[in-house]
């Protein structure tokens, strides 16, 4: 099989080349490498990715071009069996600074990717992502739980389902390129039969992720601790997110694959759901104990359209996929503290 991989020299999509790559497929990774052009922020490991793949997988193809480049796409990477499109401009801050670029990246350049899976007739998986659903999570009544927040209707206890409303509300310029894209991609299996998913993912952690302050925070807050460096915590630092090890990912992919034309214009959120669910001052409390000493933590204003609770309801992924998290959230944390601990050179 040949899989094309975008934004394959980024954490999510450096894992999906790999995982394939081991099972014996011909693996094409295409990146621009722009991560910190975007995010101006952890230049020093904005090639790490790319670097562990060629170290590892030689046979792996790298391709330096942009999504957004449709006919460079059609001329590098013909007679793709699959797709799975994580190239992505990621960040809320930045979308708010720049939403002409987010834009250009996020719905355009999957607009682009859909018309080369369209041409190729290739089997094609999205990572949309939990903020097409934007503030009308915050409309749930909620109930102060000491160290959370918590849904208080029992309706949300099993998290937000795929069926929830995404209209009529705020959802920052990446919240809405994302969403874009996202109703593209349903489109394209409606319109022209292609075989499309959209997964919608909720916090993906894991061994080479860069966290920064603006993407990927449970990295970014180990990092700091390791460092003994401030994290800043914007809001009370009772907000919930449902977190996601990377390898339960990497099997959601695999299982959306071989299920394809099964689930083709289907929609899954994926995520750590309710089991997975912990806030902000439950995740630095633990990484503390990891640590072993005090860490300085700033608080800041709410960041704009942040949702205070947002858990996904995976029930649709494991009736049609059989899919399910195998790595809870400590055992999570801990493989991802060990590993950075080894990269920083902090032990």
């Amino acid at each position: 099989m040949r899989v094309l991989v975008t934004g394959g020299a980024g954490f999510i999509g450096s894992h999906v080349a790999e995982f394939f790559a081991r099972e014996g497929n011909e693996v094409l990774v295409m990146d621009n490498l722009s991560r910190f052009t975007l995010l101006r922020k952890g230049e020093e490991w904005q090639h790490y990715n790319l670097e562990y793949l060629r170290k590892n997988y030689p046979s792996i193809i790298f391709i330096k071009s942009d999504v957004c480049d449709l006919q460079k796409l059609n001329e590098v990477a013909k007679d793709v069996d699959l797709v799975i499109h994580a190239a992505a401009q990621v960040a809320v801050t930045t979308s708010l600074a720049d939403p002409l670029t987010d834009f250009k990246i996020n719905a355009l350049g999957t607009l682009n990717v859909l018309e080369f899976a369209r041409r190729n007739d290739s089997g094609l998986i999205f990572c949309s992502t939990n903020k097409v659903y934007g503030e009308n999570v915050n409309k749930i009544p909620l109930k102060d739980l000491g160290t959370r927040y918590w849904y208080d209707d029992p309706l949300y206890n099993e998290g937000i389902p795929e069926t929830f409303p995404i209209d009529g509300t705020a959802h920052t310029p990446y919240g809405c390129s994302k969403l874009a894209a996202d109703i593209y991609v349903q489109d394209y299996a409606h319109t022209y039969d292609l075989r499309t998913v959209v997964f919608r993912l909720s916090c993906i952690y894991g061994e080479r992720q860069f966290g920064v302050e603006d993407q990927g925070w449970v990295a970014h807050f180990i990092k700091q601790a390791l460092l003994n460096e401030s994290i800043t915590v914007f809001g009370d630092g009772k907000q919930v997110r449902d977190v996601l090890y990377i390898k339960d990912l990497i099997k959601a992919f695999n299982l959306g694959f071989v299920h394809i034309n099964k689930v083709k214009g289907e929609v899954f959120n994926i995520g750590g759901g309710p089991e997975n669910a912990i806030s902000i001052l439950e995740a630095l409390n633990f990484i503390k104990g990891l640590v072993g000493h005090n860490v300085t933590v700033r608080y800041a204003e709410w960041r704009k359209a942040d949702q205070k609770v947002y858990v996904s309801c995976i029930k649709k992924a494991y009736e049609l996929l059989g899919w399910k998290p195998e790595v809870n959230w400590c055992d999570g944390i801990r493989r991802l503290y060990k590993w950075m601990s080894i990269v920083l050179g902090v032990r």
